[in-house]
């Protein structure tokens, strides 16, 4: 008697079942990635926010109770108190960040995200003394 050989390889109804499971994962996974993305991006914009007002009240210190009238006070100055500029560049990681407000007297200093819900959550701001609103 001649017995048949089972032949090797998958079927198309198991191909469909393993696309299936692949697509359930990724429609979980994928707004969960964006939902982490868009925290980190908030985070980063806190993050700067800071590091723009610890450098503007550092230059306060260093010149007689003086805030720098604009960014490129901070960034020209020698040693810098700022290696980047935030300000006048392009978005950094989703956000957008004015300067305009800042004088001899004090800053407000505002980070908005370039898509709000995709880039970032909401607008955040520093203000003088390192005051920050969400």
């Amino acid at each position: 008697m001649r017995t048949r050989k089972m032949e090797q390889g998958f079927t198309l109804v198991e191909i469909m079942i393993l696309v299936t499971i692949i697509t359930l994962l990724a429609l979980i996974t994928i707004p969960n990635l964006r939902h982490f993305r868009m925290t980190a991006n908030d985070r980063l914009a806190q993050a700067t926010l800071l590091r723009i007002s610890t450098a503007a009240e550092t230059y306060k210190t260093a010149n007689n109770g003086n805030y720098p009238e604009n960014e490129s006070a901070l960034t020209g100055a020698t040693p810098p108190y700022l290696d980047t500029t935030y300000c006048t560049s392009s978005p950094v990681a989703g956000y957008t960040y004015d300067c305009s407000g800042m004088s001899t007297s004090g800053y407000t200093i505002t980070a908005t995200p370039v898509s709000v819900g995709s880039t970032g959550s909401a607008a955040k701001t520093v203000t003088t003394g390192g005051i920050f609103t969400p």
